[in-house]
C-alpha cells in the first residue's frame, strides 16, 4: 500500500507574552489551505496534533494547553493604513475544531516581530535602531492593533530585562495598544455591553442566579464576584482543574452568558464557540502564594482576577482578557471596577495565578454610552524555533 510522504510548510515557533504557537505566511501554505475552510482547518489541526484522545498532543507541535494549542497566520494588509493581517487559529485538544471566533492577545505581541523578521512590513516603517511601529490588522474580531517592536541593527531585539509573570525568562519588551476594543462579530464598533448594563443577573440552571458583568472588548468575558461561586480569587490552577463539578459550572455560565452576550442562539451552540466567551471571577486583593512560589502582597495589586480559557483555568492571564479586565476597571460600576476599590481610573494591576499584570485603558462616555479609545499593555516575545513543519500528506 501506498502513503503518501510527508510535506515541509515554512514556519515558525515563537512565544508571545504567556503563549506559544506555529506561526505561517499565508502565502507559505498549501494552495487549498490559502482560503478559510475544511482543507485549512484539517492542516492546522494535523500541525498541532489534534484531535488527540489522550490529550497530550504528542504528534504534533502543541503542548496539550489552550495557552500552546495555537496558530497564526499572517499577510501584508488588504487594510489601508496598516502593515499585515493577522488571523489567529485556536485548536482544540481533543476535538477536530479550529475556533476561529476571537483574537490571542498574548500572540499578538509575537505578530509585529514575526511580520518584521518575514518581510511583511516595508523596510521603510523599520529603523535600524529605535522602535518599529507595526499596525496591525486584527482579521478575526476587525480591529486594530498597535506593536511597538524593539529593532537593533536593523533586526528584532528579542532579548532583555523585561519581566512578565508566567514567563521564566527576560526578554525584550513589546509595547501593545488595543484600539477601541470594543468589537462586535462584524468587527465594528459593538456595544461594549451587549445588554446596556454594566451589572445583570444571570440565572444559570442548576447552578444559581449570578451577579455579572458581560462585556465585549478585547474578547468577549463574563465577570463573576469570587465568593458567589464559594472562591477567594487566589486560587490556583489545581484548585479549580482538578474539580469536575466546577468546570462543569464555568461552562454553564459562559453558555447561558453566551446567550445573554448574543453570540450564540442557544446554549448548545457554546461546544461549537470554546474560545469565546471567556468566564473569569474577581475579588478584592489578598495576599498569596504565586504558582512558581512568588509571594504577592495585598500592597502589590489592585484586585484579583482568575479566567478560564477552553475549559480549564489560564496558568496566567490571557492578554485579550487583560484587556477586558482593564477597561472594565475603568468604568465605573462593573465588578472589574468595584472589585478594584471603584471610582474612576485608566490602569490597574491585578493578581493572577502566576503574578501580576498592569493593563491601562482610556475610557468616556459620550452620550450616556461606555466608549474606549485604547488599551495599552506590555509583553515579550520571541522565536523559539524556525524552518519547516511536517505534515503526513
Amino acid at each position: 500500500m501506498y502513503y503518501p510522504p510527508q510535506i515541509k510548510i515554512a514556519a515558525t515557533y515563537m512565544r508571545g507574552g504567556t503563549s506559544k504557537g506555529v506561526f505561517f505566511r499565508l502565502q507559505d501554505l498549501p494552495v487549498a489551505a490559502q482560503v478559510p475552510g475544511a482543507a485549512r482547518d484539517a492542516l492546522l489541526l494535523r500541525v498541532i496534533g489534534s484531535p488527540d484522545p489522550y490529550g497530550k498532543q504528542i504528534d504534533g507541535m502543541g503542548a496539550a494547553t489552550s495557552s500552546t494549542s495555537k496558530t497564526v497566520i499572517l499577510s501584508k494588509s488588504s487594510k489601508p493604513e496598516h502593515d499585515v493581517d493577522y488571523l489567529f487559529g485556536q485548536v482544540a485538544i481533543d476535538k477536530a475544531f479550529v475556533d476561529w471566533s476571537g483574537n490571542c492577545g498574548n500572540l499578538s505581541a509575537a505578530v509585529g516581530a514575526f511580520a518584521i523578521s518575514s518581510g511583511l512590513v516595508h523596510a521603510s516603517r523599520v529603523p535600524r535602531d529605535g522602535i518599529a511601529i507595526v499596525r496591525i490588522w486584527q482579521a478575526n474580531i476587525g480591529k486594530s492593533i498597535i506593536a511597538h517592536v524593539p529593532v537593533t541593527n536593523g533586526e528584532v531585539q528579542e532579548t532583555g530585562d523585561f519581566e512578565l509573570d508566567g514567563v521564566t525568562f527576560p526578554a525584550a519588551e513589546v509595547q501593545l495598544e488595543f484600539m477601541d476594543p470594543a468589537a462586535d462579530e462584524e468587527g465594528g464598533s459593538g456595544a461594549m455591553f451587549p445588554t446596556g448594563n454594566v451589572i445583570d443577573q444571570l440565572e444559570v440552571p442548576g447552578f444559581g442566579t449570578f451577579t455579572v458583568t458581560m462585556i465585549n472588548a478585547g474578547i468577549p468575558t463574563i465577570f463573576v464576584n469570587a465568593d458567589a461561586l464559594g472562591y477567594t480569587g487566589t486560587e490556583l490552577q489545581g484548585a479549580i482543574n482538578g474539580d469536575a463539578k466546577a468546570l462543569a459550572m464555568f461552562e454553564t455560565i459562559r453558555a447561558y452568558g453566551a446567550v445573554r452576550m448574543g453570540l450564540i442562539q442557544h446554549i448548545d451552540d457554546a461546544a461549537k464557540r470554546q474560545h469565546t466567551p471567556k468566564v473569569a471571577f474577581v475579588a478584592k486583593p489578598a495576599a498569596y502564594v504565586s504558582s512558581s512560589g512568588k509571594a504577592v502582597a495585598v500592597a502589590d495589586i489592585d484586585l484579583l482576577v482568575r479566567a478560564l480559557s477552553m475549559g480549564q483555568l489560564h496558568h496566567a492571564m490571557m492578554g485579550t482578557a487583560a484587556v477586558a479586565i482593564g477597561t472594565a476597571a475603568a468604568i465605573p460600576g462593573t465588578l472589574v471596577n468595584l472589585a478594584a476599590g471603584g471610582g474612576a481610573r485608566n490602569a490597574v494591576r491585578f493578581g493572577h495565578p502566576s503574578g501580576t499584570l498592569r493593563v491601562g485603558a482610556e475610557a468616556s462616555q459620550v452620550d450616556g454610552v461606555w466608549r474606549v479609545a485604547k488599551a495599552i499593555m506590555s509583553r515579550s516575545a520571541r522565536v523559539l524555533m524556525e524552518g519547516m513543519v511536517r505534515v503526513p500528506g
